[in-house]
């Protein structure tokens, strides 16, 4: 920056505050031919956070721990093996509610496994089932894979598919999981954030906020 080459250091309070407030609005350079990506974070400078209230800085503040979660869940789902993603998907879906117990939901992915990783059954005597597609993908699910795990379920006289995948769905894929009925998409975002609302593969802690209680102070 040619102001710091000009000023020697240390540099004087009254430097510091120029440099704060006078390149408050430097924006950073992009390569021309870089491409733009979706969901980029915002750069522009937060004035209003000096004047946030206690609880606005603490939701935000929580927010940013749990995309930093998110992160870290999605990079150790793409780094475990695909059998055991498929159990962790089991896992998951045991922890939304399907099946009586974690018996009920059964792992049958491997070779020649019929484009079906895993069956649910909702009832004791397995009448009523679930079959589940686990994908460990970084690209994306096209359209041709969902036409193969509908196959599966036809030739399986299925009524209800669940498809997750790490990655997530093209245009294509979502319209053909839309024309059909009973095939629920489950992408890498939506994952990762079931994971945390129902605690598995992370835990959690007690974070005790001290509110002052009125009715205390009242005097009788």
């Amino acid at each position: 920056m040619q102001y710091a080459k000009e000023h020697a250091f240390p540099l004087s309070a009254k430097d510091v505050e120029h440099l704060a407030i006078g390149y408050m609005n430097v924006k950073l350079k992009v390569a021309p031919d870089a491409e733009p990506l979706d969901n980029q974070p915002n750069v522009e400078p937060n004035l209003a956070s000096a004047t946030e209230s206690p609880d606005d800085r603490l939701e935000r503040a929580l927010k940013e721990l749990r995309d930093a979660t998110a992160a870290d869940l999605l990079d150790n789902l793409l780094q475990v093996s695909p059998n055991r993603f498929e159990v962790i998907v089991l896992d998951v879906l045991h922890r939304l509610g399907y099946g009586a117990s974690r018996n009920d939901l059964q792992r049958v992915g491997g070779s020649g496994d019929a484009d079906i990783d895993g069956i649910i059954s909702l009832d004791k005597l397995g009448l009523e089932k679930v079959y589940v597609q686990a994908k460990r993908w970084q690209n994306t699910v096209g359209r041709p894979e969902l036409q193969a795990f509908y196959g599966a379920l036809a030739g399986q006289k299925a009524k209800r598919g669940v498809f997750i995948t790490t990655s997530g769905f093209t245009a294509h894929a979502v319209d053909f999981a839309k024309s059909v009925d009973g095939i629920v998409l489950v992408d890498g975002t939506r994952l990762v954030h079931l994971m945390m609302d129902h605690e598995v593969g992370v835990t959690s802690r007690l974070l005790r906020l001290p509110t002052l209680d009125r009715d205390y102070f009242d005097e009788e």
